[in-house]
């Protein structure tokens, strides 16, 4: 069975590099399915979570990554990518995401009205917030439902 070559990159780190069945990209337009043989596409990322199946090979199962921002470079069967911001969905440490969303709170809430720092703070609660909304509820592995 053919199968696409996959990087997930995000600025600090490469969460995934390997093969992929299909991929489900979130765009601002909606999910874009991708297969192996795919047309050659850039397109921009929205923000949700995406979903990756791998070859049995790889292990079978789907992976889940929550991404906010950035692009995906599709060309046939290598699809690279580079997101502002991602996480794979059981690395969601709900704890963390509510102190750092506090924190973001507090300072944006600090700032005059007018201040354009006000933007990254309303970005970064905003990307908390999604955080929190795909994070796995108590033992369980989220599943992207």
């Amino acid at each position: 069975m053919a199968t696409l070559t996959c990087q997930i990159v995000r600025p600090d780190k490469l969460l995934y590099e390997g093969q992929a069945e299909h991929i489900v990209l979130i765009s601002h337009t909606g999910e874009l399915g991708v297969w192996p043989g795919h047309a050659s596409e850039i397109c921009a990322l929205g923000a949700g979570v995406m979903r990756l199946t791998q070859p049995v090979e790889e292990g079978g199962g789907v992976l889940y990554y929550v991404t906010s921002g950035g692009y995906a470079e599709i060309d046939n069967d290598l699809v690279v990518i580079l997101a502002d911001h991602a996480r794979e969905i059981n690395d969601i440490d709900v704890e963390t995401v509510e102190r750092t969303r506090n924190k973001a709170q507090a300072a944006h809430d600090a700032l005059d009205a007018e201040d354009h720092r006000r933007l990254y703070y309303e970005n970064k609660i905003a990307w908390c917030d999604l955080l929190l909304k795909h994070a796995p509820t108590g033992d369980k592995k989220q599943t992207g439902e």
